[in-house]
């Protein structure tokens, strides 16, 4: 009679002798698994990255060399700030007050004022502060007290009287609406930290909209999920962030899926830039509704950091919530983040025609202490180490006096500032002419502006390029000098 059929007794793992031993057995692997998925959010595991990359298009992008910053957060000026009452003192100016420009200065045309114009002396005083004696204004009394960490560009020019095509430079380096901007090139070159909020947010002044609307934050011939997304003014800068009708978050995933589904069965869909955004879109949506109540809740912060803002009183509430709320966003991975002071007609911005005391009082009262909050707070979080800051607006104000007390628009020689990610604070760079007409020391075009900010984010400014209408494009277009005096 055969022998009945016994399994050989091959070498194997020893039976578990407890329930511990099992449960430490059977996950010893997932620590493995853990640092995988690490690496290829990193870009580490090229095979992943790829895979990642071609699944969600805003995927985080190694930069072409280490980055100084991660992130950036622009305080954009709306109207053009005057740099005779900001950060560029004109002691010669006050001299000349109500006198004819000189002959020596030459023929000077901006959309209001010519050489016959009177000049304008400023009522502002500035003062040596910090350590490092940077000259400021005493429109910024709390600013004033971040000086060395700011780095003056004295000598910024652009190509434009006219805010429009002013503003579509300063955001895309072109004076031509339908170019990308600075955050879409951002975005496309480097990705986003965050899976769960917006690359690119954009937020805008509550007095209204922006002279030259959405090509200052649009994706222009970049594929347009690179795009800005718009945060609502106020206390709830996103809406529907519940789902519709309490439909359950297994039910959206579902319905999610479907769509993807069906997209794969088209083989044209692969290749429709406008659906890939629409699905990316949908995607963020859906994974906001869970994380965007947390990061835009500003009800979680300390009493003390509101004050810090300026959210307790009422001048300064609106642009400090915004200002906080930049912090939350580039705290919780978001790559770019731009904020709008002034919004709407005129005199509601910083566009001070009729009367620059009383415009540049009351817009510097709005941002001053919400601007030194921001850097305070980074700083002291530990956050200002990797997260630039740049300030400025669209151009600078003429010396010439319009209507008598106001200031013409002047592209030919204003200021801008950087802090932060490597930037070296507590300096002016370059200069204009005595009474502040023209740019004549170290003059830095908007495409330095453009290059430096790529530079400290680790991106070249020649390798951040798309081929579009048969040649390849970039922020910087015929290219831009990095500005090595506020680079460390």
């Amino acid at each position: 009679m055969p022998e009945p059929y016994r399994p050989s007794r091959c070498p194997g793992p020893a039976p578990a002798e407890s329930r511990r031993d099992f449960l430490f057995r059977g996950t010893a692997g997932f620590g493995s698994m853990a640092l995988a998925s690490l690496l290829a959010k990193d870009g580490l595991l090229p095979s992943a990255q790829a895979a990642t990359a071609n699944a969600n298009p805003l995927s985080a992008k190694r930069p072409h060399f280490a980055p100084r910053a991660k992130s950036v957060i622009f305080l954009f000026m709306t109207g053009g700030p005057s740099h005779i009452e900001t950060f560029d003192p004109k002691p010669v100016l006050n001299k000349l007050h109500d006198q004819p420009l000189p002959p020596s200065f030459g023929k000077i045309m901006t959309q209001r004022t010519t050489e016959a114009s009177r000049l304008l002396g400023s009522k502002r005083t500035f003062r040596k502060c910090g350590r490092s004696g940077l000259e400021i204004s005493d429109l910024f009394p709390h600013l004033s007290t971040c000086a060395d960490e700011l780095a003056v560009i004295r000598s910024c020019h652009a190509d434009s009287v006219t805010h429009a095509p002013a503003m579509y430079q300063m955001n895309t380096g072109n004076v031509l609406m339908g170019y990308p901007s600075m955050g879409s090139w951002v975005t496309y070159g480097l990705g986003s930290e965050s899976e769960n909020l917006p690359a690119y947010v954009v937020m805008l002044d509550s007095d209204g909209a922006l002279t030259g609307g959405p090509p200052c934050w649009g994706a222009g011939f970049l594929p347009p999920v690179y795009q800005g997304t718009l945060f609502r003014p106020g206390a709830t800068p996103i809406l529907n962030l519940q789902p519709a009708g309490g439909q359950s978050r297994v039910r959206q995933r579902a319905e999610l899926d479907v769509l993807n589904k069906l997209n794969r069965l088209n083989p044209d869909a692969a290749n429709d830039p406008e659906l890939e955004a629409r699905m990316a879109s949908y995607e963020l949506a859906f994974r906001m509704q869970r994380h965007a109540p947390e990061a835009v809740d500003l009800t979680r912060e300390t009493e003390e950091t509101k004050r810090l803002y300026g959210l307790d009183r009422p001048v300064t509430e609106e642009f400090g919530r915004r200002c906080l709320m930049a912090r939350r966003l580039v705290e919780r991975g978001v790559r770019f983040v731009q904020l709008y002071s002034g919004g709407g007609p005129g005199n509601l911005t910083w566009d001070a025609h009729g009367d620059i005391e009383e415009n540049h009082l009351r817009m510097a009262g709005q941002a001053d202490l919400p601007m030194a909050g921001l850097l305070k707070d980074l700083r002291r979080r530990g956050l200002l180490e990797d997260t630039l800051v740049v300030w400025g607006g669209e151009f600078g104000r003429t010396p010439m006096s319009e209507g008598g007390n106001g200031r013409d628009h002047s592209p030919f020689g204003f200021s801008m500032w950087f802090a932060g990610a490597g930037v070296k604070g507590g300096q002016a760079v370059g200069a204009t002419d005595e009474i502040g007409l023209r740019a004549i020391d170290q003059v830095h075009p908007v495409r330095d502006i453009h290059a430096t900010m790529l530079h400290l984010l680790g991106l070249d400014q020649y390798d951040l390029s798309y081929l579009h209408d048969g040649r390849r494009h970039q922020l910087t277009d015929t290219g831009g000098n990095v500005i090595d005096a506020i680079v460390s």
